[in-house]
């Protein structure tokens, strides 16, 4: 059973948050603390400053990646649910991560966690 959680960040000067990804069993949202950076969501750019609130739907309309700006860092606070099992997947290179036991982000031990390549696909009888 899925809940709640959060955590705040601090992007460094120029970097760049996680992979472009989205959730399928999580929403999430964003709300920038002090700086300023572009997000990159659902296949468009847009700038973020201080006080801008971003919320990220659990689906490909959710898709979501920060850049920094080169000048200072950037803060922010993140929040979303804890459902578990959740998959992770990143439309850039088309992989997805599977998480059970412990939503991502979520500290409790897993019983399944890894990252895949699509095109590993087999059967679910192969080797059974």
């Amino acid at each position: 059973m899925g809940g709640s959680g959060s955590r705040k960040g601090e992007l460094p000067s120029g970097h760049e948050s996680w992979t472009y990804q989205y959730r399928t069993a999580n929403e999430e949202a964003l709300y920038v603390l002090a700086g300023t950076g572009t997000l990159r969501f659902a296949g468009d750019t847009r700038t973020l400053s201080e006080g801008d609130y971003v919320s990220f739907p659990s689906d490909e309309t959710g898709g979501h990646k920060v850049i920094n700006a080169p000048d200072s860092p950037l803060r922010y606070l993140v929040v979303s649910t804890t459902n578990e099992p959740d998959v992770t997947v990143y439309p850039d290179s088309d992989n997805p991560g599977i998480f059970v036991g412990s939503a991502p982000g979520g500290r409790d031990e897993r019983s399944i966690h890894g990252y895949y390549h699509r095109g590993d696909d087999v059967d679910y009888r192969e080797d059974a």
